[in-house]
């Protein structure tokens, strides 16, 4: 299993929104998230907007492939962009680069 975590900014000005979004994150989402391969997925918000996702998962690259491939997937992201800084083009979703793990104790 592999343990992924990120890191997003979230724009200062919508974090309230932002929260609100993921208190309701559509069912069909929800599913797409499971059949694909994310497990144990959260999200933490700092004041500021720093957002770290945390997830484990068999294949990364093949759970991210999976929720490409659909359509549920591309409304999310298209809505959730705008809630970011620093995407440069990218959706928040391909924004996401896993950080290196230097510690885990089990």
């Amino acid at each position: 299993m592999q343990r992924v975590c990120f890191l997003l900014k979230v724009r200062q000005d919508r974090l309230e929104e932002y929260r609100e979004r993921h208190a309701t994150v559509w069912p069909e989402m929800l599913e797409a998230l499971s059949a694909t391969g994310w497990h144990n997925y959260s999200l933490f918000l700092r004041e500021d907007g720093l957002l770290v996702g945390y997830l484990e998962t068999e294949d990364f690259a093949a759970a991210q492939a999976g929720m490409e491939a659909t359509e549920v997937n591309a409304r999310w992201q298209a809505e959730m962009g705008e809630f970011f800084e620093s995407l440069d083009g990218a959706r928040p979703d391909e924004a996401m680069k896993p950080l290196t793990e230097v510690f885990h104790l089990v």
